[in-house]
């Protein structure tokens, strides 16, 4: 069994820790349904009434998807990574327990994706969360989709064509942190917080739960179609090859 997705338990919280800090915890296929598999099982426990998630290291809770795993997609290839990523998102959906996400540095692409699927995140001040896709050449659907919701359209077209990441003091002004304290702190506020929320009444919280995603189903059913279409076109022409071609090369210098 790999050991690039940890899963641990703190009396009734179940944690999960990515673990490739040495790639700054860039999940791949296979970590991503070792994760749904973990979200499936802890959602079905009597036992585990709340879940964190972290990343290992100082330096990044996720970096997003691993480019060198996506870098030679075609668009048959895209849209099928577009339905994995439709499974894990809706794993995250339909949990009936409280998400709580211990951000420990960067949250970016997919990664500050899946930190906004948590109920409430714990940062501190050296985190950077956003969607740098476009500089990769990764058109961007289900990140977009989710900003709006939280956001606005204004700053969610921002930041999809910038793909600058925010700092943890604007993230926490706009409400995408609801808590910072000082880095050696965060999974310990967070454990607080996941260990508060597991003593809450458990059916008024899974039917929150429930209301929450039925608010939000219509847009997800259309950013994964949306998907589909726009990541078959962008992979058929190439451009994130050329552009993620560009960035090792960079990176190895």
């Amino acid at each position: 069994m790999s050991d690039d997705v940890l899963f641990s338990k703190h009396g009734r919280v179940a944690v999960i820790t990515l673990n490739r800090p040495e790639r700054l915890n860039a999940w791949t296929t296979p970590m991503r349904e070792s994760i749904i598999a973990a979200l499936e099982g802890f959602n079905a426990d009597d036992d585990v009434a709340a879940i964190i998630m972290t990343g290992a290291g100082n330096r990044a809770f996720s970096a997003g998807q691993d480019l060198a795993e996506a870098h030679n997609f075609d668009g048959e290839r895209a849209v099928a990574w577009v339905k994995e990523w439709q499974r894990y998102y809706a794993a995250l959906r339909g949990l009936s327990k409280p998400l709580v996400m211990a951000l420990n540095g960067t949250a970016a692409g997919s990664a500050f994706q899946v930190a906004l699927l948590g109920d409430i995140r714990v940062g501190h001040p050296g985190v950077r969360m956003g969607q740098p896709e476009i500089n990769a050449g990764i058109a961007s659907t289900t990140g977009p989709w989710i900003m709006n919701s939280m956001l606005g359209m204004s700053r969610t077209i921002e930041l999809t064509l910038t793909g600058r990441l925010m700092d943890a003091d604007e993230c926490y002004r706009i409400g995408l942190i609801h808590h910072i304290v000082d880095e050696d702190k965060v999974f310990e506020k967070a454990l607080e917080i996941a260990t508060e929320l597991s003593a809450k009444p458990p059916v008024a919280m899974r039917l929150d739960k429930q209301r929450f995603r039925e608010m939000t189903e219509p847009g997800f059913v259309d950013c994964i179609e949306a998907g589909e279409r726009i990541q078959r076109e962008a992979y058929d022409s190439g451009e994130p090859a050329r552009m993620m071609e560009e960035f090792f090369k960079k990176r190895a210098k």
